[in-house]
């Protein structure tokens, strides 16, 4: 179930195609959002996570989400190793939760760009474990590439257990990948992670029918 209470004082509610309601929410209000690890920084029409050792993520508070479209614009950094940037979903708190992430730093590395865009799904599938254990099944590059420290627009369509990713208004998918999570709904927020800093705008979660 959906809970959608006067809190959040969204900014606009639209249908989308299949008739549910769109929410997106305003990033200047402080009250909407509740951060974990991390100093947000809110904007009229972007938030800023900062820097820190560890994960963090900003949580969309009071809102469940289960299928349909998570759509964002992000942006990184052009710093190797100190620029994880993405969005979280179906969490259960602030350490179970699968998740998409950009490492912008490799977007345009002719050695490195195979792992420019990951799936996770904390705690027990992060990164290295999947990269070990499934090489190339849970990254891919990003094509065409990029500019590193660009905003990027993320389209991602969740009908569990698949998960499909466009960047950029692409037609073709960047990454597509079953969640390796049984939790079909839980919250949403955006994710930076160890070391890394962000900025996040124009979020539009739209609930399949």
């Amino acid at each position: 179930m959906k809970h959608l209470p006067s809190l959040l004082l969204l900014t606009a509610f639209a249908c989308s195609v299949q008739g549910a309601p769109a929410v997106s929410p305003s990033h200047a209000d402080v009250t909407t959002w509740q951060a974990f690890n991390r100093q947000a920084t809110h904007h009229v029409d972007h938030v800023h996570l900062n820097a820190k050792e560890n994960d963090g993520v900003l949580w969309l508070r009071d809102f469940q989400f289960a299928n349909g479209t998570i759509e964002f614009e992000v942006k990184g950094e052009d710093a190797r190793g100190r620029s994880f940037v993405g969005v979280a979903f179906h969490g259960r708190n602030h350490e179970t939760f699968d998740g998409v992430y950009f490492r912008p730093f490799n977007f345009r590395s002719p050695n490195r760009n195979a792992h420019s865009i990951q799936y996770i799904s904390m705690p027990q599938h992060e990164w290295s474990t999947l990269r070990n254990n499934h090489p190339g099944r849970y990254e891919n590059p990003l094509e065409p590439a990029p500019v590193p420290d660009d905003w990027i627009h993320v389209r991602i369509v969740v009908d569990h257990p698949a998960v499909t990713v466009f960047v950029n208004g692409a037609d073709t998918a960047a990454l597509q990948v079953d969640q390796l999570s049984d939790q079909g709904e839980g919250r949403v927020g955006f994710w930076v992670g160890n070391g890394s800093q962000g900025w996040f705008r124009h979020l539009k979660l739209i609930p399949a029918d």
